[in-house]
């Protein structure tokens, strides 16, 4: 039907004709009543055709994922947010949206956001030594790493390979505090901001010192400033009797998705600004250009470091694009800045051959798809 607007009174007559020809503008309520529901039953079929074409533009997503389910751990939640809204999802085995499971590395993210708040109300700064609010690092001589190298692994204090074993062994820690005293004597393997060496002591350094200043637990902390306000119901750090700011977090897809949409959307979240776009901005730079490296992990060879976030991804001028922190049981969530996207794939599986490759794959599956 030709649209046809009357002059006069600017409204579409063909409204008007539809209206009048469906009994929408009849006053008997049982022809009113007819008249909706059919009209419902026409939105609700274009939504889902709508749905279904979404989906149908990510089949080479869908082809990619199937055929690495097993690589993958067999059960597999992949999430795809763009333009505002959920534009992918894909469950395969088991796994749903709300399937919670440890998530590993995947929490250092988590923390880095949760200190980032605290420089964004100035009470900690990047700058800042940590012998000042742990005075157990300056009496053995490591009072003078900053807090910004340890969020960006480059505080020279010897960390080793992040495994199955170490995180088993680490229960044996009661708390936070307790975990400095071991983390101060450890050795240096560099001049701190000069060598970068991936592990777990940084992030839990950061973890510790956010406890010190605000009097309050890590937990509690992570609960209130970056859990409920970013509806991630299913999230916690709780596990074990020392908490694990660098690796200890429970998640589900649907909640890790929206902190990949407060990434994304430049620290807001349902309008609400929960982290300053500065301060984003600054977890996006890298800090290890120069920096040597000791260690870092078979997949994630040649990529460089923010705080909290890797830089898989970066612009002509040297801008991240894309950012990730994947996990050792191999969920994998990655914000990619330049195409305007945020996508996860939520797993658990141990086994890290050829980990890097099959999720460039799937990365590269989601670009094509996006063009």
């Amino acid at each position: 039907m030709n649209i046809r607007f009357n002059l006069k009174t600017g409204i579409r007559e063909d409204i008007i004709y539809i209206k009048k020809n469906i009994g929408i503008m009849n006053t008997n309520p049982v022809f009113r009543f007819r008249s909706l529901l059919f009209l419902g039953l026409i939105s609700f079929n274009l939504l889902l055709s709508n749905t279904v074409a979404g989906q149908d533009q990510f089949d080479r997503v869908t082809r990619v994922l199937e055929s690495k389910r097993k690589v993958l751990g067999g059960n597999v939640c992949m999430l795809i947010f763009k333009d505002n809204h959920l534009v992918f999802a894909e469950n395969l085995g088991d796994y749903t949206r709300k399937t919670p499971e440890m998530i590993a590395s995947c929490s250092k993210w988590l923390t880095a956001a949760l200190a980032a708040t605290f420089i964004d109300e100035g009470k900690i700064s990047p700058k800042d030594t940590i012998g000042k609010y742990l005075p157990v690092f300056t009496r053995y001589g490591k009072g003078n790493i900053t807090i910004g190298q340890c969020m960006s692994h480059t505080s020279g204090i010897e960390s080793g390979q992040i495994t199955l074993w170490t995180l088993i062994e680490r229960r044996k820690i009661a708390s936070l505090d307790e975990e400095m005293n071991f983390f101060a004597a450890k050795p240096m393997s560099g001049k701190p901001g000069e060598v970068f060496s991936y592990g777990n002591i940084g992030l839990n350094i950061v973890g510790r010192i956010l406890e010190v200043v605000s009097h309050q637990d890590f937990e509690t902390l992570f609960q209130e400033r970056i859990a409920k306000l970013l509806a991630m119901k299913n999230t916690t750090f709780k596990m074990g009797k020392a908490v694990n700011p660098s690796g200890g977090a429970t998640s589900t897809a649907a909640d890790y998705m929206n902190f990949l949409q407060m990434i994304l959307q430049k620290g807001t979240f349902n309008g609400k600004q929960i982290i300053s776009e500065k301060t984003i901005e600054l977890m996006q730079i890298s800090r290890t250009v120069r920096a040597k490296v000791v260690y870092t992990p078979a997949g994630a060879t040649g990529f460089e470091y923010g705080w909290g976030e890797w830089i898989l991804e970066k612009d002509e001028i040297g801008n991240s694009t894309v950012v990730s922190s994947p996990g050792l049981f191999g969920t994998y969530p990655w914000v990619d800045l330049q195409r305007n996207y945020a996508a996860i794939v939520f797993v658990k599986n141990i086994h890290v051959k050829d980990r890097q490759k099959n999720y460039q794959e799937i990365r590269d599956a989601v670009n094509l798809s996006l063009k």
